[in-house]
């Protein structure tokens, strides 16, 4: 038993964990530490049960972010390998992830035989991310820039321009051209029309 893998699983709904703790059984080499609903929870179980991999999701429950728990984890437990995880199409999880530190990122819908391989390829020494995914307009693709992304996704979150750029350590003037080319892309009128349609449609949650 003691060569076995441990991993702590996050997830707020009981019927994913008890899926991923049938995966990361003794006989494919995984001992399953804790299984628990709240990201703020995992960081505490990564503390106390000292895995080697944890596997969280972004929205968990009570509102905790397995973001900030993925950014706290790698400061805090660098040795420990990070899987994060996620059901939402959200554009921006996967790179804010990356940013974070984690190892890997998983959309839910390729299937839970998939968190297995990913597991082993980080444990490994790999990175594992997907492709980033574009942001379909009514009038085609808009080909944002990382740093317009990140202006986006703040602006998304109800910040104002000059948080934004106390944020991104950039002037107020630098934002606003952000957003200007944002809205010459997306053929948005005003920048609120952009933000609506970007939340409406689920590209960028604002509560995670």
């Amino acid at each position: 038993m003691s060569d076995l893998i441990k991993v702590v699983i996050v997830d707020d709904h009981k019927s994913i964990r008890d899926s991923l703790e049938m995966e990361f059984h003794a006989k494919n080499g995984f001992e399953v530490v804790a299984s628990v609903d709240n990201a703020d929870v995992g960081v505490a179980a990564c503390h106390n049960k000292h895995p080697a991999l944890i596997i969280t999701d972004v929205c968990t429950a009570r509102g905790a972010s397995g973001l900030a728990a993925a950014g706290k984890i790698r400061e805090l437990y660098p040795e420990i390998k990070i899987i994060v995880t996620s059901g939402f199409d959200e554009i921006t999880y996967s790179t804010r992830a990356k940013e974070l530190g984690a190892h890997a990122f998983v959309y839910k819908e390729l299937g839970l035989g998939n968190y297995l391989e990913v597991a082993r390829r980080v444990l490994a020494g790999e990175y594992v991310f997907p492709e980033p995914r574009t942001i379909h307009m009514p009038k085609g693709e808009a080909p944002f820039t990382d740093r317009e992304m990140e202006i986006l996704s703040l602006l998304c979150r109800h910040k104002k321009v000059s948080d934004i750029a106390a944020e991104l350590f950039i002037s107020e003037l630098t934002v606003r051209r952000h957003i200007r080319n944002m809205l010459e892309k997306s053929n948005f009128s005003t920048i609120m029309d952009l933000v609506l349609y970007i939340v409406s449609n689920g590209w960028i949650n604002p509560n995670f």
